[in-house]
């Protein structure tokens, strides 16, 4: 993973390799969270209701 961010510090800036690096990171870590469309759905139901018992 060192060579993508090397490649972006080089041609695009720091900050820009910071944030593609992020993001890149947070990418990963959804997908891997999320390993089927079912799981994926589950989540989603369970932010909703997390959110829904909130604003109760």
């Amino acid at each position: 993973m060192a060579a993508p961010i090397v490649w972006m510090r080089k041609y695009m800036g720091i900050r820009t390799a910071i944030v593609g690096a992020l993001l890149m990171l947070a990418s990963a870590l959804v997908l891997s969270g999320c390993n089927t469309v079912r799981g994926m759905g589950e989540d989603l139901e369970s932010v909703a209701n997390t959110g829904e018992e909130a604003i109760n």
